[in-house]
Parts: structure tokens; C-alpha cells; sequence
């Protein structure tokens, strides 16, 4: 896992964007006034990107790369602290056959698990994620959603996922949205804050762009697109939809903010096809821990029999992995 890395810290409201943000008309207006995705284009440049393939040594870097950026996720509600410390095994030693394999960027649980898997992850480099607000639906009172960030803070999360909550923004209600993100990364203090929008319940490309910069302009430190919990979650299309807008707000305002697709993803072949999209869409800047991450429980099976077969020369078996 790799050090964060220095950079200016997310925009804020009372900042670049306080005229905007003053009230819901004026968000509104910004917000609508931002260019249309073109749903075909986007559908189609999605497409093309994913038919790229990568070889032999470039292959090797992208699966101990998307190793690296795996958030390993259990949110069950059969989740116990035995699961939890087993995950976390896994995570800091993916192949305990080899000493060579990556670790994973963070483990992701429920908030009443962060500090099972602090303690579990101590001094290895691997993140706690805690998930919050009322995962997955988001519809709770403000003042349990940032009871629900302080608790998994103070139990040791280095990350929080917040969700938002999609009837306010599907009505308009932006100003709400924003002041809550605002809120709950207040009460993450040092933690980083990673913005969920469940882009299934967002119902157009449109929609998945407003979000972005809604949160972005609220002072997420990384966009992402879904719980897990709602089908579809990630898409090739709504990431590059989120790629596009973290670039164009680091163009605008000089600030880097990271992107997780989540759900759905389980092959090494789809994850490689997310790599060339950041890469194409952002840029290589975002090929980091630090500013893209996957949201997965299984995919990292399939990332390590790949890179055993390319090691090996033939095919490893489910057997090879662990069952999480």
C-alpha cells in the first residue's frame, strides 16, 4: 500500500464554490447548467475502451495494480469478528505462497467491525474502511448519520463510505445533499471520506455528473458509485462518466479526487478494462491507490489465480484461493 499522497485539500463549501452553494436555486442552476453527457457516446467510447487488451509484462503491473486497489468489502449481516480478522489475513498476505503479492489498499465493514479489523491491520500499511450513514438506504437523521461517522472514526476507521440520500437529490433537494456531505466529512476529521451515490437509483448519466460535483464541490475525497447492495452497480459507462468530472474539476480548481467503482466487478479481466479507462479518461495521475480503488469481495480470487497463472504458466483452480 502505498503512502497518501500529498495534495490540496478537497474544496469545501465557504470556498471556490460558496456563490454557488448559498442556496438551492443558485446549486441548482450550476448544476444543471453543466454540459449533458451524451448517452450513446458515453456508452460507446465505454465500449471501445474495454475492447483494449495488455500483454505480458503490462498484464503482470495491472493485476498486482488492481490488487492494490482493492477495498476488501464483507457487509453482511452475518458478518462476525472471526470473518472480519480472516479478511483481514487475507488482505495484508493475498497469496501467502508468495511474498511477492501486494496487499490490498483497505478492508471495508460495518462501523461496530472498524476497530476488530484495527487492531487485526495494525502496522501493516492496509486501511480500515468503515461504511456509515445508514448504509446502504442513507434515510436517517443528520444527527445519526454523523453519530454513525464519529462511532466508526473513534473505532479506528481511516476511511469512511458515506452514502447519500437519493429521494432528496432525485427531488431536487441539492442544497440538503450538500450540506450533509459537508456535515459528515466535518465529522470524519482526519479520516478520508468517500461519497456513495448507488448511481442504479440515479437514473441518467446526467444525474451520475451533478453527483459527482456535488460531492466533489462538498469536500469528498472520492466519488463512488455504489453500495453493492442495488443492481446495476458499477458500469463501465457511470465511471467514465465520474472520470470525466474528477478531471474537470482538477482542471477547474487544481484538486485531485478519486474514483471507486463498486459492486458487480469480479474478474480480472473487467478490472484491467477499468485500469485502461482511468488511464484514458483521467489520466495516469489516478493510477494509485490513492486516487482509485475497487469496491469488491471476490474479485480479488480471480485477480490472484491470473497473476499465478502468468507466473506458473498454467491454469491455478479455484482451491488455489480462499474462500472469503
Amino acid at each position: 500500500m502505498t503512502t497518501r499522497q500529498a495534495t490540496a485539500p478537497p474544496v469545501v463549501a465557504g470556498h471556490a464554490f460558496a456563490d454557488t452553494t448559498a442556496s438551492d436555486a443558485t446549486l441548482r442552476r450550476f448544476l444543471h447548467g453543466l454540459p449533458g453527457v451524451d448517452q450513446v457516446g458515453a456508452e460507446q467510447r465505454a465500449a471501445a475502451l474495454g475492447t483494449r487488451s495488455i500483454k505480458t509484462t503490462a498484464k503482470a503491473f495491472a493485476l498486482d495494480l488492481a490488487i492494490r486497489m482493492v477495498d476488501l468489502t464483507t457487509l453482511e449481516g452475518n458478518d462476525t469478528p472471526g470473518k472480519v480478522k480472516a479478511l483481514c489475513s487475507k488482505a495484508m498476505r493475498p497469496d501467502p505462497s508468495d511474498p511477492g503479492c501486494p496487499s490490498t489498499a483497505a478492508v471495508c465493514v460495518y462501523p461496530d467491525m472498524a476497530g476488530i479489523a484495527k487492531k487485526a491491520l495494525r502496522g501493516s500499511g492496509v486501511h480500515v474502511a468503515a461504511v456509515a450513514t445508514a448504509f446502504p438506504s442513507g434515510r436517517a437523521a443528520l444527527d445519526i448519520k454523523l453519530a454513525d461517522t464519529t462511532d466508526a472514526v473513534q473505532a479506528g476507521a481511516d476511511e469512511v463510505d458515506m452514502v447519500i440520500d437519493r429521494g432528496a437529490f432525485l427531488s431536487g433537494r441539492y442544497l440538503q445533499v450538500f450540506e450533509e456531505i459537508v456535515a459528515v466529512r466535518e465529522a470524519c476529521g482526519p479520516a478520508h471520506l468517500k461519497v456513495i451515490f448507488e448511481t442504479g437509483e440515479l437514473q441518467t448519466y446526467d444525474n451520475v455528473r451533478r453527483a459527482s460535483w456535488l460531492a466533489m464541490m462538498a469536500g469528498a475525497h472520492f466519488i463512488k458509485t455504489s453500495t453493492g447492495k442495488v443492481q446495476p452497480a458499477a458500469t463501465l459507462p457511470v465511471t467514465l462518466v465520474m472520470l470525466e468530472a474528477v478531471r474537470d474539476f482538477r482542471e477547474a480548481t487544481g484538486t485531485m479526487v478519486g474514483v471507486k467503482p463498486a459492486g458487480g466487478i469480479r474478474h480480472s479481466k473487467d478490472a484491467i478494462k477499468y485500469l485502461v479507462m482511468v488511464n484514458e479518461v483521467a489520466g495516469e495521475d489516478w493510477l494509485d491507490p490513492d486516487w482509485f480503488r475497487f469496491g469488491a469481495s471476490t474479485l480479488l480470487n480471480d485477480l490472484l489465480m491470473q497473476r499465478s497463472t502468468m507466473k506458473t504458466g498454467h491454469y491455478s483452480g479455484p482451491d488455489y484461493v480462499t474462500l472469503d
